[in-house]
C-alpha cells in the first residue's frame, strides 16, 4: 500500500566498491583497460567482417551483430562505473535510471537470442552442410537478427513501463553499480507482484527457450561430430563451434550464477563481482574469444595488415 503524501525520489544512489582511494584508482585503471579492449576488439571484428568478403557468411553476420550489442552494452555500463569510482557522490537521475533499465533489458535479451541463433546456425552448418546455404539464406539471417532485436525491444518496453508505474518513496540506495530491475523492485513502495510475474514470464520465454535451443543444437552437433570417422574432420568441426561454445558458456554461466543465487548476506556481497563479470568483462571476452581463437578472423586481420604495409 502506498503511503499518502509520498514524495517520489528524483535520483538513485549506488554503493561504492571500496572506500580506499588507492584501490579506487586501481579499479578505474582496470575497468578503463577492459573498456578499451572491448571497444577495440568488437569494433575490429565489425570492421574485418565488412572488409573481408570471405567473412560475408551467416555466422559472421550474426557475430557482427553480437559485437555491436556488446559495444552498446559495455558503453552503457562501464563509463558510468568509471566515473563513479572517481567521484564522491555516486548518483543517477530517475530518468537516467529508467534509460539504463530500458537499454539493459533491450541488449541483454537481444544477446541471449543472438547466441541461440548462432547455435542454430552451427547446427545447420555441421549437421546438414549440403543444404546450409539454402536454409541459412540472407533473408532468414536478417529475419533472425531482426527477431532478436524485436524480442529485446519487447522486453525493454515491458520492463521499463512496469518500472515507471512504481512509486519510490523510501530508500533510494541501490546496492549495485547500475540500475537493474530486480533491485529497483525491492526499493519500491508499490505492489510489485505483476512486475515479478513479468520477469518470470520473460525469463521462461526468452531465457529458458534460448538455453534449450543451445542445448538441443549442441546435442545434435556433438552426435554428428562423433560419427565423423577422420580425426581431421572431427577437429575441423570442433573448431567451428569452439568459439561460440566458449562465449555461450561465459554468458549463460554468469547469468545462472546471478539469477539463481541465494538471498543470504554472503551471497549479496558477491553480487557486484558477478555483475561486473556479466556486464563489463563478458563483452570483452566475446571479442577476445572470437578474435584469438578464430582462424578466419586472424587471417582477415593479416590480410588487412599486409595490405596496409604494402601501400
Amino acid at each position: 500500500m502506498v503511503k499518502e503524501n509520498c514524495s517520489q525520489v528524483t535520483e538513485f544512489l549506488f554503493t561504492e566498491f571500496t572506500a580506499d582511494p588507492a584501490i579506487q584508482v586501481m579499479l578505474f585503471m582496470l575497468f578503463l583497460g577492459i573498456y578499451l579492449t572491448t571497444m577495440v576488439g568488437n569494433l575490429g571484428i565489425i570492421f574485418l567482417i565488412r572488409a573481408d568478403y570471405q567473412l560475408h557468411t551467416p555466422m559472421y553476420y550474426f557475430l557482427g551483430n553480437l559485437a555491436f550489442v556488446d559495444i552498446c552494452y559495455s558503453t552503457l555500463i562501464t563509463p558510468k562505473l568509471m566515473a563513479d569510482l572517481i567521484t564522491k557522490r555516486k548518483a543517477i537521475s530517475y530518468a537516467g535510471c529508467a534509460v539504463q533499465v530500458f537499454t539493459l533489458c533491450l541488449f541483454g535479451v537481444t544477446e541471449c537470442i543472438l547466441l541461440a541463433t548462432m547455435a542454430y546456425d552451427r547446427y545447420v552448418a555441421i549437421c546438414t552442410p549440403l543444404v546450409y546455404s539454402v536454409i541459412m539464406s540472407p533473408r532468414l539471417c536478417v529475419q533472425l537478427v531482426f527477431g532478436s532485436f524485436l524480442a529485446g525491444w519487447v522486453n525493454a518496453v515491458t520492463q521499463t513501463a512496469g518500472m515507471l508505474q512504481l512509486t519510490f518513496c523510501g530508500s533510494n540506495v541501490i546496492d549495485l553499480f547500475f540500475c537493474d530491475i530486480s533491485p529497483l523492485l525491492s526499493l519500491s513502495n508499490s505492489d510489485t507482484t505483476i512486475n515479478h510475474i513479468v520477469i518470470l514470464v520473460v525469463t521462461i520465454v526468452f531465457g529458458v527457450f534460448s538455453i534449450l535451443i543451445v542445448l538441443i543444437s549442441y546435442i545434435f552437433i556433438l552426435s554428428t561430430i562423433l560419427r565423423i570417422h577422420s580425426t581431421k574432420g572431427k577437429c575441423k568441426a570442433f573448431s567451428t563451434c569452439a568459439s561460440h561454445f566458449m562465449a555461450v558458456s561465459v554468458f549463460y554461466g554468469t547469468c545462472l550464477c546471478i539469477y539463481l543465487k541465494s538471498n543470504s548476506n554472503n551471497s549479496r556481497a558477491k553480487d557486484k563481482v558477478l555483475s561486473v563479470f556479466y556486464t563489463v568483462v563478458t563483452p570483452m571476452l566475446n571479442a577476445l574469444i572470437y578474435s584469438l581463437r578464430n582462424k578466419e578472423v586472424k587471417d582477415a586481420l593479416r590480410k588487412v595488415i599486409n595490405k596496409k604495409c604494402y601501400f
